[in-house]
């Protein structure tokens, strides 16, 4: 399952491994001075617990509503090219879970635009992280 976005940019929600290389691509522009990629990693803990593996869940809307939030990014000045990219189902540890990329005529734009992506998908996106512990337990992270 792999849904994109039909435009020239790269905003997609995909059950399969993501891939820098072609986020980075995506934002390659020739007016570019900067070019900011965020890469979310499944980390081994979380919270002070170990973590064993994780499984990421998407509503139906996640995919527009990811496309809403690089639009407005696109929309901050200085900013010439976004894309992001976000991974569903069961990931391991060390499993690229998000990719983002922000191109801009200098560096503090590019910095600035691509953490404000970040965050903004992070807190608004509805795609929701079930974790397994360690220890047995288990939680959801994200749901309303």
């Amino acid at each position: 399952m792999s849904h994109s976005v039909p435009s020239a940019r790269l905003v997609a929600v995909r059950d399969e491994p993501l891939s820098v290389d072609e986020v980075l691509a995506a934002v390659n522009d020739p007016r570019a001075g900067a070019v900011v990629p965020f890469v979310g990693i499944v980390r081994d803990h979380d919270g002070g617990q170990g973590v064993t593996g994780l499984d990421y869940s998407a509503h139906p809307t996640a995919l527009d509503r990811l496309a809403e939030v690089v639009s407005r990014i696109e929309e901050l000045p200085g900013v010439l090219s976004v894309a992001a990219v976000h991974r569903v189902g069961h990931l391991d540890i060390g499993d690229i879970a998000v990719v983002c990329a922000v191109s801009a005529a200098h560096r503090g734009e590019a910095f600035d635009a691509c953490r404000q992506l970040i965050d903004t998908l992070k807190s608004t996106v509805p795609i929701w992280k079930h974790q397994a512990f360690t220890d047995g337990t288990e939680e959801w992270v994200g749901l309303p």
